[in-house]
This record gives C-alpha cells, sequence and structure tokens, in this order.
C-alpha cells in the first residue's frame, strides 16, 4: 500500500511539472484570449455571489481577475486567500484594486492586511483536472482543507485551460470534488 502511494505522490509531482510546462508554452496572446473566454464563461454561467474568493495568477493561469469588477457592480465583495498557518485551511482577506500586495511566503501577491471575509464562491485554479470535477494543485492540499473546513461549504469553481484536462487525476481520500470546471470551451456544472 505505502508503495502504492509512493508511486502516485510520484506520478502527480511529474504531472504538476508537465501541467505548469503547457501553460509555459502559451504565448501571452493566446493565453490572454483564454482567459477572456474563461471570464466570459464564467458571467454567463454564474450568478454573481455576495462574496467570491479568488487566487492572483501565478505559473501562466487562467488570470480570471476580470470577473470581479464585473460582479462587483451587482454587490459581490471580492477576497484573496491567505495561508495563515502551514498546514491549516486557508483564510480569505478583502481584497479591491487599491488594496496593497505582498508576496506570501510562496511569491503569491497577498494582502497583509484587511478585513476577513468568507467566500460563498471560490475560483480555484486548474493546475490539472479530470472531467469527474477533480483538481490537482500544487501539492500544498490548502483548497482541499479549506473547502472540507467551511461551514457551509463555498460554490467550488475550478477554472483552468483545456491544455491541463486530463484523464484522472487519480483522486485521493482527501481531494474535494469542485462543483463547476469552466474553461475557454464553456461551463459545466458537476454532478
Amino acid at each position: 500500500m505505502q508503495e502504492a502511494n509512493e508511486d502516485n505522490t510520484a506520478w502527480r509531482r511529474a504531472l504538476r511539472r508537465d501541467m505548469v510546462s503547457r501553460r509555459a508554452a502559451l504565448s501571452d496572446v493566446e493565453h490572454d484570449a483564454l482567459s477572456a473566454r474563461i471570464v466570459a464563461h464564467l458571467a454567463a454561467a454564474l450568478p454573481a455571489p455576495q462574496v467570491v474568493a479568488f487566487c492572483w495568477p501565478i505559473k501562466h493561469e487562467p488570470d480570471v481577475r476580470a470577473i470581479v469588477p464585473r460582479w462587483a457592480r451587482h454587490g459581490t465583495r471580492a477576497a484573496l486567500p491567505v495561508v495563515v498557518q502551514e498546514g491549516a485551511p486557508l483564510a480569505f482577506r478583502h481584497w479591491a484594486p487599491e488594496t496593497p500586495l505582498e508576496p506570501d511566503r510562496y511569491g503569491i501577491p497577498t494582502p497583509m492586511a484587511g478585513e476577513w471575509l468568507i467566500p460563498d464562491l471560490i475560483l480555484l485554479p486548474l493546475n490539472g483536472f479530470d472531467g469527474e470535477g477533480y483538481r490537482l494543485g500544487y501539492g500544498g492540499g490548502y483548497f482541499d482543507r479549506t473547502l472540507a473546513a467551511l461551514c457551509p461549504r463555498p460554490l467550488a469553481v475550478g477554472v483552468g485551460f483545456e491544455i491541463n484536462r486530463l484523464p484522472t487525476i487519480r483522486p485521493e481520500s482527501h481531494d474535494q470534488r469542485l462543483d463547476w470546471l469552466v474553461t475557454e470551451a464553456g461551463a459545466v456544472r458537476i454532478g
């Protein structure tokens, strides 16, 4: 059993590198066009939430920041995830365009001060994903812990590029299933 877990861990580590490489190969023009299509699908498929948590794009992930002002016109507040403690669920700080950001321990732009919010919708970047609604992140487990801990559980919306779609991510017992998958090809509710 331990050997199978080690094999899956090694497989996922290699897969993460491949997924990042696929996105890195996109030109800036392709990346921007695909991101704009994702934002359009988000706007068409989902009503504006009260609080949306989103991730500052890193490693050429989809840039969905343009959905925030669209939803803000309907009263939505935005928040960014904050690692408050290693191995703990994430917390979310209010974000607005004028919010100062500083790199956290992982180099991700993060608000260092501000009001803590609880999102009712989280836009999760998809490093890799499968059609069953499982997401391959970067291996820290932060979003899985966060989704498992938040009550009520927010709507979990994965945002990614079709080049990162996989037959399976080989989900493990701790992996949290997404409620929606949104790519440049469209928006699909899972289950």
